[in-house]
């Protein structure tokens, strides 16, 4: 069950408590405490199983047409069951309500990490796109891959 997340203390505590659990992929403390506590001014979107919250997917304005898909976890033991997926089919169109025309999310790109080679087919197949690799984001060992989609 996908919810929508309105109270910014319910948003922190349940990014907290998932993004601790995913440290192979937020490992970075400082970088997984700055999620924490922007989320709570972000659209967030929470994935429930069995009474507890399983995966989250934030967005945040990066223009006036364009949301940025900022953050998003699933707990290890959920993955490949269709949650990433079914938040964002509602991201995107909770998006595409709010008048946004594209969508955008960064991570690292293919070749560089396994596990972020996984996070990007995962993009690839919701239908983003390959935009753009700027390398001085975070370093040339952690070179930025820019995915877009339209939302129209």
């Amino acid at each position: 069950m996908i919810e929508t997340i309105d109270s910014a203390e319910q948003k922190r505590a349940i990014a907290r408590n998932i993004l601790e659990s995913l440290r192979g992929w937020f490992e970075v403390e400082e970088s997984r405490e700055q999620y924490i506590a922007d989320c709570a001014e972000w659209t967030f979107l929470a994935a429930a199983e069995d009474g507890q919250y399983v995966g989250f997917l934030c967005l945040k304005e990066t223009g006036k047409d364009t949301v940025e898909l900022a953050v998003m976890g699933v707990r290890q033991a959920y993955h490949r069951k269709g949650i990433g997926r079914a938040l964002f089919r509602e991201a995107r169109k909770a998006a595409a309500e709010k008048g946004y025309l594209f969508m955008q999310v960064k991570t690292v790109r293919m070749g560089v990490y396994e596990d972020y080679d996984r996070t990007n087919r995962f993009y690839l197949s919701l239908g983003f796109h390959e935009f753009e690799v700027i390398e001085s984001l975070w370093g040339k060992e952690n070179p930025c891959q820019i995915y877009v989609m339209s939302l129209s």
